[in-house]
């Protein structure tokens, strides 16, 4: 019967090593800090509570620029999430980042092998120690079957592994945000396109009454009750509202080129015709809270990017502490005769494998310092894009805001604009005034037609930034779930992002 030492040693050893095994050296992670964030956004005229942030890059957004209701868009978007070239980039980016953890992953299971090795040798005639017996030349046979296993009893491996999950998240975070910002720069460049079409037929109209308060001139000039002088005016502003509308034809063009590149199509073979309807402005919510800065990709990248640094601070630390390995050997070997797999060509090896550095100069002392510069510089990064978020979606705001109250005031101007043109020309054709005061009504009626169109698309270029700044509209699912332990715990802390 066995000793009870004999059976209690090696039971404690285990114990030790299986203890060991799920030690970690990292620091433990909390959320980077973003100072204190304001309880509700300033330029939202009935805003709702603030409550604590978590990344939620992963919710469902949909296509939030149905909320425009515009077909062609809608088509277009889809054109851009199948075939614009930059989301293959990031798509595959992604795919070499999985593929990566995969490798970081298989370090965690054993490693087995089995190799085979008939080789033919021939022995140096002055080979130290060579018996006189020995054959210049014989045969050598091996197979054998090999395992190995590094016991991770600093968290090394698993850290390293924790490591390459955080980047691969930051990377998909990425992707999120690479679609984003092309989904949102295409309809920015749409919107910009049908504004040039809304002021290429305010000059078109212009064009038509412009030509024909000319002829009526010409005809004046022709009766002898007008000076040249009228028709040189009329001539000039005419010529003036057909570089106009050349102008607006180039950057038209120039538009359409750009949005063929974002869809993956030749600009030579792409074309959208002109459209006379606007594009209406979306309802916006008045009151958004600011856990919609939780999806937005950008910031659950920089979350992840501060959880993979701080990680890598474990395996810096790791380092400090000896590898410990096992292996194991099994196979048969024997010099070219007889049976291979006999009992008797048996060999075999079993044990452990320990190895530490004791002076490197200072190497791991540097790698550690590093490592933690590094989270520091995470860290910043993760506060510096929350703020960032913070006043893009401010800004955004204040620009719908503000150009909302301008889009009333320059309706208001245009309107006039319109009466103070009949006025004049009116006035022109009962000869109380100059052509002079028609050219300058007609000129500030088509200015402020196409300053208001102007404001209008300012307008809806403005809805499209704020709904990128939330990261990419406001319905949808809000949950999600991580298995990153204290990395995506919801905080309770006020000032949390």
């Amino acid at each position: 019967m066995p000793h009870v030492r004999d059976v209690v040693r090696p039971s404690l050893a285990v114990g030790v090593l299986l203890a060991l095994a799920g030690c970690s050296l990292a620091p433990r992670y909390a959320r980077p800090a973003a100072g204190p964030l304001p309880e509700a956004f300033r330029g939202a005229s009935n805003p709702e509570g603030w409550t604590v942030a978590s990344p939620k890059d992963e919710a469902a957004r949909g296509p939030w620029w149905t909320a425009y209701s515009d077909p062609v868009l809608d088509g277009l978007e889809d054109r851009l999430n199948a075939d614009n070239p930059d989301l293959a980039i990031a798509l595959a980016r992604v795919d070499a980042s999985q593929a990566f953890l995969e490798e970081l992953g298989a370090a965690q299971q054993p490693q087995a092998g089995v190799s085979a090795s008939p080789t033919r040798d021939r022995q140096s005639d002055r080979r130290p120690l060579r018996g006189a017996n020995q054959p210049n030349e014989y045969d050598t046979r091996t197979f054998a079957f090999s395992t190995g296993y590094e016991l991770d009893l600093w968290g090394r491996i698993r850290n390293e592994v924790a490591a390459g999950r955080a980047q691969t998240q930051a990377t998909e975070a990425d992707l999120a945000s690479a679609r984003l910002s092309l989904q949102a720069e295409l309809a920015d460049l749409y919107i910009k396109l049908r504004g040039y079409d809304i002021q290429a037929q305010i000059v078109q109209d212009s064009l038509k009454a412009f030509g024909e308060g000319q002829q009526i001139t010409q005809n004046r000039v022709d009766g002898g009750v007008s000076s040249g002088l009228d028709v040189a005016r009329a001539n000039a502003q005419l010529a003036d509202a057909q570089a106009q509308a050349t102008e607006l034809r180039v950057q038209r063009a120039l538009t359409e080129h750009a949005i063929a590149a974002l869809i993956g199509e030749s600009a030579s073979t792409f074309s959208l015709p002109p459209q006379k309807a606007a594009v209406p402005l979306p309802k916006i919510p008045l009151g958004m809270p600011s856990t919609l800065l939780e999806r937005r990709p950008d910031i659950a990248a920089a979350e992840r990017r501060a959880f993979a640094a701080n990680a890598a601070i474990g395996v810096a630390r790791a380092a400090f502490y000896p590898d410990i390995s096992l292996s194991a050997a099994f196979g048969f070997q024997d010099v070219g005769h007889g049976r291979l797999l006999s009992a008797t060509n048996q060999f075999w090896s079993l044990g452990p494998l320990a190895s530490f550095n004791l002076f490197d100069g200072g190497l791991r002392r540097g790698r550690e310092a590093e490592a933690r510069a590094e989270f520091a510089s995470a860290s910043a990064q993760y506060r510096h894009v929350v703020l960032h978020a913070f006043q893009q979606v401010e800004d955004n705001l204040t620009l719908l805001q503000e150009l909302g109250r301008e889009s009333g005031q320059e309706g208001a101007a245009a309107e006039a604009a319109r009466q103070s043109q009949t006025l004049a020309t009116n006035r022109y054709n009962e000869g109380v005034v100059s052509y002079l005061e028609v050219v300058t009504a007609q000129t500030a009626a088509l200015q402020a037609e196409r300053t208001a169109e102007q404001v209008h698309t300012r307008q809806l270029q403005a809805s499209v930034d704020l709904i990128r700044a939330l990261g990419g509209g406001w319905d949808g699912d809000m949950r999600l779930s991580r298995s990153d332990g204290p990395a995506t715990q919801k905080p309770t802390t006020p000032n949390a992002p």
